[in-house]
């Protein structure tokens, strides 16, 4: 059987290869399609006083720890509780005056004074996928049950939000997700997608190891055999079906094919784009110096897509729930999970910071919740929601400081405590969004777009108890 081959005798795959690991499973060409069908234009609730802390709009990378790392074994150690409380790991000293880590972070300890840490971090869940939602968007999952997968009732995460309130034409995503994406059959979680913004604003989901030899983004590359300049003359010729064309269509749907396929030409076409995924291209030294590893180089290719352009970028760190430590979770940390996360950001840190893109480039690092005060029966560390850490670093964040501080057991915030919707109001401001900006659900409501408040003391390092 012959492949199709439209009019112009352009056989489809030769036009655009896009791989089934990009954007959930939907071609370039759905996506794009579905674009006429998108949400209501957003309605700016007042004047962006928030928003306007930030001189522009920064960039955000956010690396999630899935499945949730250890408080008490990570930024939070408490040296002086009980055995069952402080578990194996001691502290150590590290860059900043009075801020101790885990001995197993040596790398994170000697740039400390490039992050803060927040200590009081909070929210009521233990689930995993509702928990997911609450951070990955800001906002609680609606309807939310335990183990609730990923619906279009969703509320939509930071990069599908910005791509709804501030569209693109320059032929880069407004978000990338990579590695991995958060799915354990039947369960995908919730928190990955543009919820009820619809489809066409979801971020990129890369599912491949940045590790492997000859990694390659099929989403944004050419078919086997096809160069740019091919492309270009071969975007004339449609350029040309589509004025005569325009004779016999509805003058609307012609302007928005053309702009489709005008949207689609600018992405496979983008240098900036396809030069950030070769991570080839970058000297042994660097990759080494990330380490030659599914995290450090995941982390290294966030940074080149940073580089690029790309707004949001979120660095999944390992697998679904690979920081879900309910066993064995001292061998755990020391042998598989710190040490390629601390040689990875202690790498991102310095590259950002001697280029200068940590001006403008806001990290985040933590999970969905904490672990529980109480080693138990396994060795190991349950869910704990109360009480977690997140990093921060860049864009404003007043570095080498600690905010706040939980109680003596680990269990409870005893200064303030912040919410995810907090998290939520302070990265939506750093992308220059307005927390409270309206938009429309599923019904055509307008609901607030976050309902949290900004985490000044990041900025101002002075916290209010």
């Amino acid at each position: 059987m012959l492949p199709h081959t439209h009019s112009l005798g352009l056989r489809r795959r030769e036009l655009v290869q896009v791989g089934s690991s990009a954007l959930l499973g939907l071609g370039l060409s759905d996506i794009l399609a579905r674009r006429s069908h998108a949400a209501p234009s957003a309605d700016p609730a007042g004047p962006p006083s928030v928003a306007q802390r930030a001189a522009h709009q920064k960039s955000v990378l956010l690396v999630f720890l899935t499945g949730a790392a250890s408080h008490h074994d990570t930024f939070d150690l408490k040296p002086d509780a009980p055995a069952e409380i402080r578990g194996e790991f001691k502290p150590i000293a590290t860059s900043t005056p009075g801020l101790h880590v885990c001995e197993h972070l040596p790398h994170l300890a000697a740039r400390a004074d490039k992050y803060a840490i927040l200590r009081t971090l909070s929210h009521n869940d233990n689930n995993h996928l509702m928990s997911t939602h609450h951070v990955l968007t800001g906002e609680m999952q609606p309807g939310g049950f335990f183990d609730k997968v990923a619906s279009r009732d969703d509320w939509p995460d930071y990069a599908a939000a910005l791509a709804f309130l501030k569209p693109r034409s320059d032929g880069l995503p407004s978000g990338v997700n990579l590695p991995t994406f958060l799915q354990s059959n039947p369960l995908t979680w919730p928190g990955q997608h543009a919820g009820f913004l619809g489809p066409v604003y979801d971020p990129w989901q890369i599912t491949g190891d940045p590790n492997t030899k000859g990694f390659r983004v099929d989403a944004i590359s050419l078919a086997d055999g096809m160069d740019v300049s091919r492309l270009d003359r071969r975007h004339s010729l449609l350029n040309d079906f589509q004025t005569n064309q325009a004779r016999i269509e509805d003058l609307a749907k012609t302007r928005r094919l053309t702009a489709d396929q005008d949207l689609a030409f600018s992405m496979l076409t983008s240098n900036r784009l396809a030069k950030a995924f070769r991570l080839d291209s970058e000297p042994d030294a660097t990759r080494d110096r990330y380490g030659r590893n599914t995290t450090g180089q995941s982390l290294l290719l966030g940074k080149r897509l940073i580089e690029a352009g790309v707004p949001v970028v979120q660095v999944n760190i390992g697998p679904v729930q690979n920081w879900d430590s309910h066993a064995a979770i001292f061998t755990t940390l020391k042998q598989r999970l710190l040490p390629p996360l601390d040689q990875g950001m202690g790498a991102l840190l310095d590259d950002l910071s001697s280029t200068g893109l940590l001006d403008d480039t806001f990290v985040v690092m933590l999970g969905e919740f904490g672990r529980t005060p109480k080693i138990n029966n396994d060795a190991g560390r349950d869910h704990w929601g109360h009480c977690f850490f997140g990093l921060f670093a860049g864009a404003g964040v007043r570095p080498g400081q600690v905010i706040g501080r939980s109680d003596e057991t680990g269990s409870y915030p005893a200064t303030r405590a912040w919410s995810p919707n907090d998290l939520g109001a302070t990265i939506y401001t750093q992308l220059g969004i307005h927390p409270e900006t309206q938009v429309k659900d599923r019904l055509n409501r307008p609901v607030a777009l976050n309902k949290g408040e900004l985490i000044e003391p990041l900025f101002t390092g002075a916290e209010s108890t």
